[in-house]
């Protein structure tokens, strides 16, 4: 499943029809391993948003709080 989600990193947007929630939940996973937080976050909030009760929603607060921990400039200026 990785192995294709991380195909899938650049697809053009006409390919992103039809993607499920667990496909952007991967998605976001190998973003993720890239240490690309916002395409991360991108994904996982396209999961929540098909089925909120995918495992994304544990995915994103995780990043939050990694973020928040880490990055308090981005979110406190």
């Amino acid at each position: 499943m990785q192995t294709e989600a991380i195909k899938q990193l650049h697809a053009p947007a006409d390919d992103n029809v039809g993607i499920t929630a667990d496909d952007y939940y991967a998605r976001g996973n190998a973003y993720r391993q890239r240490g690309d937080w916002q395409h991360a976050i991108d994904c996982y909030l396209e999961a929540i948003s098909l089925d909120p009760n995918s495992p994304a929603v544990q995915a994103k607060q995780m990043l939050d709080n990694i973020l928040d921990y880490y990055c308090k400039d981005i979110y406190n200026p």
